[in-house]
């Protein structure tokens, strides 16, 4: 570029007749003529020159440029930069080809773009970068630029990942009130064990090391540690680049107990309604997570009353000479706040109206910490975003208003459920479904169940519509086609055929409380065959082989769990009640389910369910021998073969029965060498449960029970879960079934 500019000096002013553009492939002429501050007319002189020169080059599309002068006519001589004709990534298996074929399109390097050397550079630093992320310390990134015709180039990254830098060793030091042990047992990151090929948590990265180190901190101030501190740590990397050490300095300090909490500042004349929030408790030892929990709670208790910007500070006084400390709680809550503008980001896909709908907080309305939180919630347990966060932004000009901006991730919300069972009743069985959660944005569900089963195929469709109107009714339609038999292992072809349809509405009564109404109609027709069992050939003998009914719905749910997929806290409750009022069938049947997850602590979680069903026939018909229920297998009693337990037949058929009862219990644990990893979990459980006829009494000693170990994993296609059970209460004549798996099972 000096030399360009340089000749341009060279030129005599001159005035400009014409002006002439060589040189040019594919850029047009009028981009030329645009980027220069020259003009037919004008007086040519040197400083022109230049800004012309300067002009042209910032376009980025030219390698040289050069004025000539001939007569009264400027010459402008441009060489093209070539332009991009492909970019290939050889050698690269970490990372996906087209993911990083897009990295290079957001910096500008991609087909049909000019060639920049300085951005093939930088591309190339990124590359390297991404891996060492990524713990590969040693792999080299190598840039081929390889001319072709037409003044283009291809452009080559050959990559040598080599091996993944794991860590050799994490040493703390300084640690006097815990053993190293216990402390390394917080890290997520670790040397290593043989399930490290999936967590790669002996993989390095300083994001991982610094979350370590949080833990680290807040478990010595959860514990009385109030000046504990890091002092420093070191990553040292071996030659080969293969191994990693990590050193962590620490100092403990003295172990501190609270001795006193005081409130100061401005409480809105509510002071006994915010010590009631406090968690931090005297005479114990200082907890920075009873700290943050009340401040937390002050802060949100002020947002309830519209103060949006409270500012609330835990001053520790400190009593070293008797290890002990004073916390004061200081308010001010600023001043109360309006939401003017409520605004939805990160749904691509998801309508602005499915995510609204869900908001207690309405703008031009006083700022509601409780309504907001409550928002959000409702908004997360859509279960269509990964994550959903909001933040409040101050209006600039307007101190009393604030906007909320939802940030939501959106996650894809079609799923596939594979099953797939083994026993010497079914022999092996398949069952699948698709569901789409939220069809088009819109919110709505749909679905379609398929179950191959040798003795129970399904088709189901159904979908739902959760805001049927405005004021959050849903409407659910289920068309089903399903045939059955019990499950035995003497063959036969004959059939319990079903067909029907219903329609349920969920008309919410709080913000966790939903009752369902709604009818339907089905037939179910006993299709005859051979070793059909004799309750099934009485029941059509005397009322006939099909047999239609008009059940009605009634139902009630409560969700209290923190995750509807892998709950570790809260309460699940579920009521549903059939009334076939109608038809050649008239019965009752209800059945009540209840979960509660405990947390016991950071890895370990207590789940109960416990789940009873009813039936009753009416109009002096018995129950239906086709609406009983059934138990055993997965689901139920684990151990014995799905769906065994309870009466049989005179030929050993299993019949399930009108009254059903059912408990389980399980511990669950992270899967060892998984670190903390809530997706993959190990578990321990005690069934207990049966089923019973319509004139037997519920006795306890005919309970069947099972202990086992189990297997959950959140996998690409649903929930896994894998059960090895021993019953340990059996009696003559039960199917038993040790080991049993499924995905897309819940409890």
């Amino acid at each position: 570029m000096f030399l360009a500019v340089h000749a341009a000096w060279a030129l005599e002013p001159f005035k400009v007749q014409d002006i002439r553009v060589e040189g040019l492939q594919r850029v047009e002429p009028g981009t030329v003529f645009a980027s220069m501050p020259l003009r037919v007319g004008d007086t040519y002189n040197d400083e022109k020159g230049a800004a012309a020169i300067r002009a042209l080059f910032a376009l980025g599309l030219f390698k040289d440029v050069r004025l000539e002068a001939v007569g009264g006519v400027l010459v402008v001589v441009v060489e093209e930069r070539p332009t991009v004709a492909d970019v290939d990534f050889a050698g690269a298996r970490e990372f996906d080809k087209d993911a990083l074929k897009k990295a290079m399109r957001d910096i500008g390097l991609t087909d049909g773009r000019p060639f920049d050397k300085a951005l093939a550079d930088r591309a190339e630093q990124e590359l390297k970068r991404q891996y060492i992320n990524k713990s590969f310390y040693g792999a080299e990134v190598v840039t081929t630029v390889t001319p072709i015709e037409r003044n283009r180039v291809n452009l080559t990254f050959t990559i040598t990942e080599g091996d993944t830098a794991r860590i050799k060793d994490i040493r703390i030091v300084g640690n006097k009130a815990f053993s190293e042990s216990t402390l390394k047992g917080l890290f997520d990151q670790d040397t290593g064990g043989w399930l490290s090929w999936y967590t790669k948590s002996d993989r390095y990265a300083r994001s991982k090391l610094n979350a370590d180190l949080e833990t680290l901190r807040s478990y010595y101030l959860q514990r009385g540690y109030l000046e504990f501190r890091v002092d420093s740590t070191q990553v040292a990397i071996s030659p080969d680049k293969q191994d990693i050490t990590i050193t962590v300095n620490v100092t403990e300090g003295e172990r501190f107990v609270v001795s006193s909490v005081k409130l100061e500042g401005n409480y809105l004349e509510r002071d006994e309604e915010f010590k009631s929030l406090v968690t931090i408790r005297a005479g114990e030892p200082y907890n920075v997570d009873q700290v943050t929990e009340t401040t937390k709670a002050f802060s949100e208790h002020f947002g309830n009353f519209g103060f949006a910007f409270a500012r609330i500070e835990a001053v520790p006084e400190i009593d070293r000479e008797n290890n002990r400390v004073a916390l004061v709680l200081q308010a001010d809550p600023v001043r109360r706040a309006y939401v003017r503008r409520i605004q939805v980001a990160g749904n691509n896909r998801t309508r602005d109206e499915v995510v609204r709908r869900e908001f207690r907080q309405y703008e031009s309305s006083w700022y509601d910490g409780e309504k907001i939180r409550l928002s959000r919630d409702r908004v997360d347990r859509l279960g269509f975003f990964t994550e959903v966060n909001i933040e409040t932004q101050e209006v600039p000009g307007a101190p009393d208003q604030v906007d909320l901006v939802i940030n939501v991730a959106e996650k894809p919300t079609g799923s596939l459920q594979l099953g797939a069972g083994f026993s010497s009743a079914e022999k092996l069985s398949f069952s699948f479904a698709i569901k789409q959660e939220n069809i088009f944005g819109s919110g709505n569900y749909l679905g379609v169940d398929v179950n191959t089963s040798k003795f129970k195929r399904t088709l189901v469709f159904s979908t739902t519509d959760p805001y049927f109107t405005q004021d959050g009714i849903s409407r659910t339609l289920d068309l089903y086609y399903r045939t059955d038999k019990p499950y035995d292992n003497q063959g036969g072809n004959y059939q319990l055929v079903t067909t029907g349809g219903s329609v349920r509405f969920g008309v919410p009564f709080t913000e966790t409380d939903t009752v369902f109404i709604g009818g339907g109609m089905e037939n179910t027709r006993i299709k005859s065959g051979t070793n059909i069992p004799a309750a099934y050939l009485a029941y059509a003998d005397r009322y006939g082989a099909s047999s239609t009914g008009v059940p009605l719905t009634i139902g009630w749910s409560r969700d209290r769990r923190d995750s509807a997929l892998a709950p570790n806290s809260g309460i699940y409750q579920r009521l549903n009640t059939d009334w076939s009022v109608a038809g050649d069938a008239r019965y009752l049947r209800a059945n009540y389910q209840y979960q509660q997850y405990v947390p016991l602590s950071k890895k370990f979680t207590l789940a109960f369910n416990g789940e009873m069903g009813w039936g009753k026939g009416l109009n002096g018909r018995p129950f239906p021998v086709f609406k009983n229920f059934y138990s055993g297998g997965l689901g139920s009693v684990r151990g014995f073969d799905q769906g065994t337990l309870g009466p049989r037949d005179v030929t050993g058929a299993s019949l399930g029965g009108p009254k059903k009862i059912n408990f389980n219990t399980e511990l669950m644990a992270p899967f060892p060498g998984a670190g903390n990893d809530r997706t993959l979990r190990v578990f321990t459980f005690l069934d207990v449960g049966n089923v019973y006829g319509e004139e037997e009494k519920l006795r306890m000693s005919e309970l069947r029970a099972s202990v086992g170990v189990g297997l959950s994993w959140i996998s690409p296609l649903g929930p896994l879960r894998l059960a090895y059970a021993q019953p340990v209460r059996k009696f003559a004549g039960d199917r038993i079934q040790k080991l049993q798996f499924q995905i897309g099972t819940s409890f």
